[in-house]
């Protein structure tokens, strides 16, 4: 059964944060984060109604202590009663859950990446009734670089060629992937053009000469690699890199219960990373 909320965050009250997507890799790392972050608790988790993880204890899944807390299936039931939900799902469950989150008025941190206009549109509308934080990756440390590349951007000259380079696990579905896409966009802000303008996503076969101001992406997959990515500007007799590697996921987890922490009590609205990091 769900916990009961506790309304309020600080002297001694507990923030109670819930996880759509508990018996995942990254749904049982984000169960283990909030169990060892002082000051949250654990109210409960949910699955899709199929799966044979319903009923089992969620912290259970995640290698700890048995919380008394059962992995329900109802999502709208983990809205009511919590003050955060955290969502590393797919673009389909996340536009649901943006809506509950809304009706509810209960904060949504938003990991989820690949989402389409359609889908997108259902996590803004949420805004207007509480607070949603989205990233495309919640490692403090990838959205230093995304700042960076964004003042790296605007510094250097257009003869500057940009390229972001990213590597993940053979298990990955998108690509590029979403941290990838954002770090294109961070440039592409720093040099005031739209990215989908300047994109370039493929190259096979005779391309031709590399066109002026584009910004390059290129795809690696194998392995276990938690995630690395790599932002070159190349000019003619010089390269500067900006990069960062993940070694473990947990990096993302603890990313995403600090963004939780951090959105407490805020207005309605659509934060991200920087806004936490200071940086917006």
């Amino acid at each position: 059964m769900l916990a009961p909320v506790h309304s309020g965050f600080g002297r001694g009250i507990i923030m109670k944060i819930g996880i759509v997507g508990c018996g995942g890799r990254m749904g049982r790392m984000l169960v283990a984060e909030v169990v060892a972050t002082a000051g949250c608790e654990l109210a409960g988790g949910t699955e899709a109604p199929n799966s044979p993880l319903i009923g089992q204890d969620v912290a259970e899944l995640a290698g700890l202590a048995a919380a008394g807390v059962a992995v329900g299936s109802d999502a709208e039931a983990l809205f009511a009663i919590t003050d955060a939900v955290i969502d590393f799902t797919v673009p389909a469950a996340t536009a649901l859950h943006a809506t509950l989150a809304a009706r509810h008025r209960t904060a949504l941190i938003a990991g989820t990446t690949g989402l389409s206009a359609e889908q997108q549109a259902a996590v803004v509308a949420a805004t207007k009734q509480t607070a949603v934080l989205q990233a495309a990756n919640m490692s403090p440390g990838i959205n230093m670089l995304m700042a960076l590349t964004k003042r790296v951007a605007a510094t250097l000259g257009a003869d500057y060629d940009i390229e972001v380079l990213e590597m993940h696990h053979r298990h990955k579905v998108d690509a590029p992937s979403g941290t990838a896409l954002a770090l294109g966009r961070a440039a592409a802000e720093g040099r005031q053009v739209v990215l989908d303008e300047v994109a370039q996503r493929v190259r096979d076969g005779h391309t031709g000469a590399r066109r002026s101001g584009d910004i390059g992406f290129a795809t690696l997959r194998g392995g276990d690699v938690a995630g690395e990515h790599t932002v070159i500007f190349a000019a003619d007799g010089e390269r500067l890199e900006l990069g960062h590697r993940a070694s473990s996921r947990a990096v993302y987890a603890r990313g995403a219960v600090r963004a939780a922490q951090w959105v407490y009590g805020k207005p309605p609205g659509l934060y991200s990373m920087l806004d936490v990091l200071g940086f917006a």
